[in-house]
């Protein structure tokens, strides 16, 4: 889990280029913070002389593209991302830290990460310079690029099998919270839910009896009393109240008879745990796992990245239970159908349309002809002169009266006033296809991995839903 920041770094009133930078580095770099230089590393720049390669870059950008530097300009960016405690190291926060600034700039600019010491929690600080490594050209901020930041840290936590924040943002006082002001005071999801996932997966490892059900409960950082009448509740670290294991309160199959029950053999795990639990806590759990053989299958055919990608998938279009993942598997099918229909319906209008227009053209063209025709009564003599006119003709006719079918006879320029709108139905039907077929593709895709991964489908049947 991992929380981000991008900040970019203007001229200091009263300073020069030069001093301004060494004053943002010197923080970075500070010995004490950084074991002495150790957990610092860097992409085509010297860390000990970097602000000064950075100053030189802004002289060489000048003289390329004689662009001067203004006050207002940014010198460099700096990225911050902070760890949850406990879950990483600072060495391994290093190797993120720079596996982010490299995706992120695409390698095209320069950059020093720094992973510090100084607190509680491991964090980075990744500095890049906004002129790229050719100087010619810069790092503009963009739109929303704090949000894209945010999706490409969490997708490579997910591929370090670290946790991501399921709902950065929660409504508070009408206005949404920071990324990382939420982190600070919530938990990815509730003390019920990370009850109930505790308490399947107990339950999956066939706990003899009671005791051994509670003790390893326990294991999983749940302390447990008894009340009166026999009731057992449970609490985690941070909870205040304990939670009675009791039907009305955790769902059915989840009070104390029913999990007795479940221990005994009598029946099965309280719920469909895939269906029921948060299904990205689910998928991150059983990657921590690593066991299983469908976790076996699955590893011998996709990798990580695929998996990360899932699962920001699922975090972006709020599908936390597999009964959502499938609803909208369907519905993006039965999206792609729908637009695919409505376009072919348009593009048989305009076929219509553009054989109706041609064979009033024809028919006007050669009408005069036909009527000469008539006039010498269908003269061997005229016809064998003019035969070409009246097949086309007798043609444009038929074709009229197939295509009209008992209607009335259109006029071209409301003809032309179709097509013209029908032109602009079909680009706006070639829009919503293609944005059909990739959602559709996407959502596919997903839910055939987590599918594969859990072992709840046949492979085989979905590739035949893919294709």
């Amino acid at each position: 889990m991992a929380t981000t920041r991008l900040i970019s770094h203007h001229i200091s009133p009263g300073h020069t280029i030069a001093e301004t930078l060494k004053d943002r580095f010197d923080y970075g770099k500070n010995p004490l913070k950084t074991l002495g230089g150790e957990l610092i590393a860097s992409y085509m720049c010297n860390p000990e002389t970097v602000d000064a390669e950075f100053n030189v870059s802004k002289a060489e950008y000048l003289s390329i593209t004689g662009r001067r530097q203004f006050e207002n300009d940014v010198l460099c960016y700096q990225i911050r991302q902070s760890f949850k405690r406990g879950e990483t190291d600072a060495e391994t926060a290093l190797k993120i830290g720079f596996d982010l600034a490299m995706r992120w700039t695409k390698g095209k600019h320069a950059f020093f990460v720094v992973s510090h010491i100084d607190r509680p929690h491991p964090h980075v600080h990744i500095y890049y310079n906004s002129t790229t490594l050719d100087c010619t050209r810069k790092f503009r901020d963009f739109h929303a690029s704090a949000m894209a930041l945010r999706h490409l840290s969490d997708r490579i936590c997910l591929e370090n099998n670290l946790s991501v924040v399921i709902n950065p943002k929660l409504h508070s006082q009408g206005k949404y919270k920071h990324y990382g002001e939420w982190l600070g005071e919530n938990k990815p999801v509730s003390f019920k839910e990370r009850l109930k996932t505790a308490i399947d997966k107990v339950l999956l490892s066939h706990p003899m009896d009671l005791n051994g059900f509670l003790s390893l409960m326990n294991k999983e950082g749940f302390e447990y009393k008894w009340g009166r009448g026999g009731s057992l509740s449970f609490r985690i670290e941070g909870q205040k109240k304990f939670t009675r294991l009791r039907d009305s309160t955790l769902g059915n199959g989840y009070g104390l008879e029913g999990i007795l029950a479940v221990i005994e053999g009598h029946t099965a795990s309280p719920v469909p745990k895939y269906h029921q639990v948060n299904l990205i806590i689910d998928i991150q759990q059983k990657l921590k796992e690593g066991k299983g053989p469908a976790y076996a299958r699955w590893a011998s055919v996709f990798n990580l990245k695929q998996m990360a990608e899932a699962l920001q998938y699922l975090q972006q279009n709020n599908l936390l239970h597999y009964d959502d993942l499938a609803a909208k598997t369907e519905a993006s099918v039965e999206r792609f159908h729908s637009a695919g229909d409505k376009l072919r319906v348009i593009e048989s209008a305009m076929k219509r349309n553009s054989k109706l227009k041609t064979a009033i053209v024809d028919y006007a063209r050669t009408r005069a002809v036909f009527e000469q025709y008539k006039a010498q009564k269908y003269s061997n003599k005229y016809l064998s002169e003019h035969e070409a006119e009246i097949v086309i003709h007798r043609a444009a006719k038929s074709s009229i009266g197939e295509l009209l079918n008992g209607e009335k006879l259109p006029k071209i320029d409301s003809l032309k006033a179709e097509w013209e709108s029908l032109k602009t139905a079909r680009k706006s039907g070639y829009s919503e296809y293609r944005s059909a077929r990739k959602e559709m593709r996407e959502v596919i895709t997903v839910k055939g991995n987590i599918d594969y991964l859990f072992g709840i489908s046949n492979r085989g049947k979905n590739m035949e839903v893919e294709r």
